[in-house]
Parts: C-alpha cells; sequence; structure tokens
C-alpha cells in the first residue's frame, strides 16, 4: 500500500494537486459535476473494457466530501472521471474486481469543482472518424487483432469494428476526401462496399451532381449479382465459396445477404446444376432431348404436346377412393377442433400426399411423344429448377398421311391434290384412256368450286350463332394450343404481344404463373390430334365451350401503351374492357421500389404516400432522399391498394347509362328495310354522333341509316 492510499485510509487530507490511491467504495458523484445527463450504458461499457484492458490511463479528479460542520467524512467526491467510476463499480458487479479496488485520483481543493467538470467535457475536439477507422485498420494488420478482440478491448460490438476496419479499407485518396468535408459519412460507408480502390476511384470520378449514397452502392456492384437474385438462391452461398466465388457484404446497410462477385462463375454454376437435374429427368421419364437455359426460350419454335388424360386401374382407382375417404372422415372429425394431435397431421400429410400422386396419374404423355419429343429445364423465379415438358422438334414430327381420304366423295394425294371420286383404273369408265386415270381436278376449278362452298359456309354460318361460337372457339384453340399446325378454316389469326419484352420479370409474377396454370389445365384435356378438336369443342356443355372461348380470347388482350403507337381508341376500349371485367389490379400488383416507386420523381413517390396514406405521412418524408424515401413509401403503402393512375379500372357509375348495342343494329337493319321505328324516347341518334366524331378523326364512318 503506498503512503498516499494509508492517508486516505487514516483519515489525513491530502494536499491539492498530490496523488493518491482511494479505495472504490470510498468514491462518490459530486454534485457539482457539470455533466446532469447520465453516461450511456454503451460508454460504461467501454470504459469498463478499456480499463480492463489497459487500466485507467487518466487520473480521476476528487475533492474531500465535507458534513454540516466542515469536517471530512472520508468519502471523496468524484469531479472529473465519474464514468471511468461508474465502468469500474460495472466491474464489480460482474466480480472482475473488488469494491475496495485502490483509484488513482488526483485531491484538487482549490479549483472550483463545477467549472473544471465543465472544462474537462467543453474543452476537447474528437478524433476525426478516418484517424479512427485508419487506427482501427492498423491494430487488425500490424498487431494481427481480430474484430472480436479489438471490440473486447474498446468495449464496442465485433459487427462496429468490422465496420470501422472496412471504412479504414477504403482507398486513401477517397478517405483524403472524406477528411476535406467533400464526402459525407453515409458517402464513404457506400464505397466501403468494395475494397478494390481503383474501381472506388473511377466511380467517384465518374460521379455527377447527384451523389447520394445510394447511387455510389448502385454503381460498384453494377457487375454484381445479388444474393436475392435467383441464380443466388438456386446455387446457395456455400456452392459458390466453394467453387472459388466471394460475397462482397454491405456492412452498413440490410443487404440480405450481400453480393455475388462473378456473374459468370455463377451462370456456370447455374448451368451445370440445371444439366443435373434435366439429365435426370430425361432418364428417369424416357425423354429424347432435355435442354436447359437459364430463362426459358420462348422463341424456340417447337410444337408442344401436353399431357393426356388416361385411365387409372381397378387398384389405383380403390387407393384414391380409400385414401379421399379417410381424408373425408378425419377432416370431419377433427374440423371443430383448434389444434389436432401430432399423429393425426402426419396421417393427413400422408393422405394429400397420396391423393395427389394418384391425381397426377391421371393425366399422361403419350409414349410415342416421349419417344420423339424432350423437355425444357430452366430457372425459376423463385430459384427453383422449372421443367417444362412435351417440345417436339420438326425432325423428330411425324410426317403427313401421303393419302387422306376426304368426307365429300374426294381423294387428296400426298401433294395436297384433289381427286374426284370414281375417277381412276379401278373407279371410273373402263373406256377412259389410260393417261387420264387418276388426273387431278385443275387448280382453276378447285378454285371455282371452293370459293362457291365458302360462300354457301357463310351464309349458313351467319345464321347459327352457336355453330359460329363453336367456330371460333375452334380456330382460337386450334392456333393456341397446336402451334404450327393449319387446322381451322376462320379467317382469324390472334396474336399475343409477348408481355415479358415489355416488363422484366413479368412472367415470374403470380398474375402469370396463374395464367399459364390456366393454359396448362386446358391443354391436358386436349386431345392429341388436332383433327379430334372440333369434335372435343362440340361435346363440351355450353359453359366449357364459354369458359375455353373466353380464355383463348383472353390470350389476345393488348393493352400496352408504346411511346410511338397512337392509337387512343383502343387504349380507351382496354379501359372499358377493364370496368366490364371488375378489372382489380391491386390483387396483382403492388407499388414496391423496382417495380414504381424507385424509377419515378420524389413528387410522384410523395403524392402516392399523400393520397393512400395521409398529408403527414408524406410530410415526414419530404425531407429524405430518393430512395430512402422509395423505401419508406414501400413500407406505408403496403398495407394499402393505392395504384397509379394507369392500373385504376374506372367505375362501372362513371361511364353513364350503357350503351344498346344491340337495339340499334335492329333499328338500322329495319331502317334499311324500309319499316320507320322511332327510337326509345330520351334516347338521340348515337350511330350518327359516332360517324361524325369518327370522321372527324379520319376514321372509317359507323354504318348509319340512310
Amino acid at each position: 500500500m503506498t503512503i498516499h492510499a494509508k492517508n486516505v485510509e487514516t483519515g489525513t487530507v491530502s494536499q491539492s494537486g498530490t496523488e493518491v490511491f482511494i479505495p472504490l467504495n470510498k468514491l462518490k458523484k459530486s454534485p457539482r459535476n457539470a455533466r446532469k445527463t447520465p453516461h450511456s450504458e454503451a460508454i460504461i461499457e467501454a470504459y469498463a473494457a478499456s480499463i480492463a484492458a489497459k487500466g485507467i490511463l487518466q487520473n480521476l479528479v476528487v475533492e474531500p466530501e465535507l458534513d454540516g460542520e466542515g469536517a471530512e467524512t472520508g468519502f471523496y467526491l468524484v469531479t472529473i472521471g465519474e464514468g471511468r467510476r461508474l465502468a469500474q463499480l460495472l466491474r464489480v458487479k460482474r466480480k472482475q474486481i473488488k469494491k475496495t479496488e485502490l483509484v488513482r485520483c488526483i485531491v484538487d481543493t482549490v479549483n472550483d469543482a463545477h467549472e473544471i467538470s465543465l472544462d474537462e467535457n467543453v474543452t476537447r475536439e474528437a478524433m476525426h472518424p478516418a484517424d479512427q477507422f485508419e487506427a482501427f485498420r492498423r491494430l487488425n494488420e500490424e498487431r494481427g487483432w481480430g474484430a472480436e478482440e479489438i471490440a473486447a478491448r474498446f468495449g464496442v460490438t465485433a459487427h462496429v469494428v468490422r465496420q470501422r476496419l472496412r471504412l479504414g479499407s477504403v482507398s486513401p485518396r477517397l478517405m483524403q476526401v472524406y477528411r476535406d468535408g467533400d464526402l459525407t459519412l453515409d458517402q464513404l460507408m457506400a464505397f466501403a462496399i468494395t475494397e478494390d480502390h481503383a474501381r472506388q476511384e473511377q466511380v467517384f470520378d465518374n460521379l455527377t451532381y447527384n451523389r447520394d449514397a445510394y447511387i455510389i452502392r448502385r454503381e460498384l456492384t453494377l457487375t454484381h449479382v445479388a444474393a436475392t437474385d435467383r441464380r443466388a438462391i438456386f446455387i446457395g452461398a456455400g456452392a459458390y465459396i466453394d467453387a472459388g466465388g466471394m460475397i462482397i457484404r454491405d456492412l452498413f446497410t440490410d443487404d440480405r445477404g450481400g453480393f455475388y462477385n462473378d456473374a459468370a462463375l455463377l451462370d456456370r454454376l447455374v448451368i451445370e446444376k440445371l444439366q443435373g437435374v434435366a439429365e435426370s429427368v430425361r432418364q428417369a421419364e424416357g425423354w429424347k432431348w432435355a435442354d436447359v437455359h437459364i430463362d426459358y426460350p420462348h422463341a424456340h419454335g417447337l410444337r408442344r404436346t401436353y399431357p393426356q388424360p388416361v385411365a387409372l386401374s381397378e387398384e389405383e382407382e380403390a387407393a384414391y377412393a380409400a385414401a379421399l375417404e379417410e381424408f373425408n372422415r378425419l377432416t370431419e372429425e377433427w374440423n371443430s377442433e383448434e389444434e389436432s394431435p401430432d399423429d393425426v397431421d402426419k396421417r393427413f400429410g400422408k393422405l394429400e400426399v397420396e391423393i395427389e400422386r394418384i391425381d397426377a396419374l391421371r393425366h399422361a404423355y403419350d409414349p410415342d411423344v416421349i419417344t420423339r419429343g424432350g423437355v425444357f429445364v430452366v430457372l425459376s423465379h423463385d430459384g427453383k429448377a422449372r421443367i417444362e415438358r412435351g417440345f417436339i422438334r420438326a425432325e423428330d414430327d411425324q410426317p403427313e398421311t401421303e393419302v387422306q381420304e376426304g368426307s365429300e366423295g374426294y381423294t387428296i394425294n400426298g401433294d395436297g391434290e384433289i381427286i374426284e371420286e370414281g375417277i381412276g383404273p379401278d373407279r371410273g369408265d373402263g373406256d377412259d384412256e389410260a393417261e387420264d386415270a387418276g388426273k387431278p381436278l385443275s387448280d382453276l376449278l378447285v378454285r371455282d368450286l371452293t370459293a362457291h362452298r365458302t360462300l354457301g359456309l357463310r351464309l349458313a354460318l351467319g345464321e347459327q350463332p352457336d355453330i359460329a361460337l363453336i367456330a371460333i372457339t375452334h380456330t382460337l384453340a386450334a392456333q393456341a394450343f397446336y402451334q404450327g399446325v393449319e387446322a381451322h378454316c376462320l379467317e382469324i389469326r390472334p396474336t399475343s404481344t409477348y408481355l415479358a419484352g415489355h416488363a422484366d420479370g413479368i412472367e415470374d409474377t403470380a398474375a402469370a404463373k396463374a395464367l399459364a396454370d390456366r393454359h396448362a389445365e386446358w391443354a391436358a384435356d386436349m386431345p392429341g390430334d388436332v383433327v379430334d378438336l372440333w369434335g372435343f369443342i362440340v361435346s363440351l356443355d355450353h359453359a366449357s365451350v364459354m369458359a375455353l372461348f373466353a380464355h383463348c380470347a383472353s390470350l389476345t388482350v393488348n393493352a400496352v401503351k408504346q411511346p410511338w403507337e397512337r392509337k387512343p381508341r383502343a387504349h380507351e376500349t382496354a379501359d372499358r374492357l377493364a370496368t366490364a371485367v371488375a378489372l382489380d389490379m391491386a390483387a396483382h400488383w403492388r407499388p414496391t421500389v423496382r417495380t414504381y416507386l424507385g424509377r419515378v420523381t420524389k413528387a410522384h413517390i410523395l403524392a402516392a404516400v399523400c393520397e393512400a396514406v395521409s398529408d403527414e405521412a408524406a410530410e415526414r418524408l419530404a425531407a429524405l432522399k430518393k430512395q430512402p424515401m422509395a423505401e419508406a413509401a414501400e413500407q406505408l403503402l403496403a398495407g394499402t391498394s393505392w395504384l397509379p393512375a394507369l392500373m385504376r379500372t374506372t367505375e362501372p357509375a362513371a361511364l353513364g347509362e350503357p350503351r344498346d348495342v344491340i337495339g340499334e343494329a335492329a333499328a338500322a337493319a329495319d331502317e334499311r328495310s324500309g319499316v320507320d321505328i322511332e327510337p326509345p324516347q330520351g334516347e338521340t341518334d348515337l350511330a350518327a354522333t359516332d360517324s361524325g366524331s369518327a370522321a372527324e378523326e379520319g376514321e372509317p364512318p359507323h354504318i348509319a341509316a340512310e
């Protein structure tokens, strides 16, 4: 024990300015300490870690405590160093030291305690953050200390240390720009996403007036792949790193897994893994070929077939009925209970698997299709392998039948020439010359006869709406489900705009999947040969024909607005169609940073929040920069059904009274027949009005009564 410590214990007051060792339990907080706001837990923790590693580097300044009569109480009031006293008390609580631990102090009875306490807190200049970042980096590089060890010695978390180490590794040139005040800390943190100094400086030199942190991050990661990308999900971080790849992490924002730095390596790994899946499918199912692609090859030009209904065996039908009966029984038994036992849940799961397995057997590909066809294995939007089956290449398609028997008393040979029934050595007149045997009809005659037949079909079909509906449905279905096969006689050519060329990622949405599933369900019911399609449609009930007709018609809808197109009436029709089908785009689309908010101005973002949430919510976002504003707006709009004006559907009431199109057509026909029919009272001559407006715009006028 030192002489000063003994003096304190015996109650002798040391002279002002002398150094003494005082037991911790003899120190108290001074009521004249200028700091009234208590120290944070984080700073006390940092003091404790520093003292544990290096001891108290700066003496505490104290003065003796006096009682009401001016006598010393044996305790000392801490004028300077209250944070260090609290840190030592924390170490006592953790049983790292005793409460009698000696603390080195300086006694000061000359200066005013409040003044020197204020001076201690005011007359100081904090280290520049850049110096701190580089100092941490030196500890890491020169002493070999890791983030955890540095964190323990300075009372901060390992994550904070990693952040400072990353900032310390920023290009020295950019660090100096930061010291000079020409870069903010947010911008410096954005540059720290990569440790490539050359790339950092290149992006810095190419920055324009917009130096927002998100712009810097975007430029630095342009050639990288986000961990949320479907390719990264499919491969996984472990496999990518094992293959020699590196994942870049942003320690200052939620990077959702970081960025894969080698896109070419990632693509190669994806292709290799897809090839493994494709080969497994090909061998297991017997397909002739299997191709792999990251993106679905829409322009493949191949004919596609679909699985056809097949009858189940008696054993499979019995197993299906038994599983379904037990499933329904368990459902009825446990339906009223909030929770069912684990064994019942497991039984439900097994029954569902069995029912789905047998259901899948109800449709199968023709073995001949499998031996000639193939599959595409592509990467789905959710990072899983997507298998598309039933494609047949042109060279694998079966050749056309060389001679077909017509149903109207004629034969079509392999060249498509028509031969009249009864002409030939075995059918015609025995007196015909041999060189005329089997001579086809002339092209001119064939054209003449079929033209008359076409006219007859037009006249008859126009008088039978039900058959017309079937014929149109057949025409649409033949082209939607049997591509490359000319099997329709109505000159209706449906076109379907490739939407993925207009909106990136649209085919990976839930709405696109629902449409594809609906198409696949119809395709599974279609006959294998297009020749049987007419009979299939005729055999359907009216509701099914209408459903198939609606599906085929839906594939031709095009409401995409192109900047160079000028077709306002087509878009007006699309709006009316949306109203007629009560389209609610909020069920299929929502505004996110990627889909909308990150692609419009700040004014548009604030207007959306103001309209969907409140003026106050928009005001709270007004001071934010573009990217944080868009991200915050996405959260606010998530619970609403807000849509941009282009996505909204007009309420039917806003369109006024519906127009009686059928009635107008009937009236016009009657007028052409010479019958004078008065329109209902209050109606105007809409046909004449439409005719005038159309003529003004240079379009053909509507037919009006003369």
